[in-house]
């Protein structure tokens, strides 16, 4: 596996496994995780981390810097490469890539519903530091909000 920053033009293919890594969200959320015009905005703020398999994209994550902080979000393995450490490489390198451009934190939000979720980012070092609300031009089948989660680089 290698992890590289992701080509604009391998979008279509970060929306494909965006949606894939997403479908266990289906129970609440109404639709797609994202569509092409919403990952190529955020190509606009930030960058894609893509983990390469022999030619097939197997992981990606997005990374934006904010001042001191960098926030890493859609973090999504192909579904059947998951639960074999793809997604810690894939935190491990967002981490590096803050750190290489003075970062000194790593935030990030997860759905409340995903209640593995806090379990899995506190084993590498995220504590959970507040809430923000769920986009409310998101249609959803439950109520739910976001979890942040921060951890000093």
């Amino acid at each position: 596996m290698r992890i590289r920053v992701a080509e604009a033009s391998e979008a279509e293919g970060i929306v494909r496994l965006i949606n894939a890594a997403f479908l266990v969200e289906k129970y609440f959320i109404e639709g797609d995780r994202i569509d092409l015009d919403q990952v190529r905005s955020l190509f606009q703020k930030g960058e894609f981390l893509v983990a390469d398999d022999g030619g097939a994209l197997a992981g990606c994550v997005y990374l934006e810097q904010r001042g001191e902080r960098a926030y890493m979000g859609l973090l999504s393995i192909d579904p059947s490469r998951q639960r074999a450490g793809w997604g810690s490489q894939m935190i491990t390198a967002s981490e590096r890539w803050a750190r290489e451009r003075g970062c000194r934190f790593m935030d990030l939000r997860i759905v409340n519903l995903r209640e593995e979720l806090p379990a899995f980012y506190g084993r590498l070092g995220y504590v959970e530091d507040g809430m923000d609300p769920f986009p409310a031009d998101t249609p959803t089948k439950l109520p739910c909000h976001f979890v942040k989660m921060s951890k000093a680089l």
